[in-house]
């Protein structure tokens, strides 16, 4: 699947299926064929990490 390259859509993007679809990123990563480790190191560089408590990036 493609997603959005703009990490700030990105984000956006990522929680709205975490909130809606996905009960882990591990699901989500899964289902969407993303890798995780590539998914978390974008929305890192722009400087959001992932609250697995809360189950989304912030």
């Amino acid at each position: 699947m493609d997603i959005p390259k703009d990490p700030f859509i990105l984000l956006s993007f990522i929680n709205l299926k975490l909130r809606d679809e996905y009960n882990s990123l591990e699901d989500l990563c899964l289902d969407l064929q993303l890798n995780k480790e590539e998914l978390c190191q974008k929305l890192e560089a722009a400087g959001f990490e992932y609250q697995e408590s809360q189950k989304q990036f912030r």
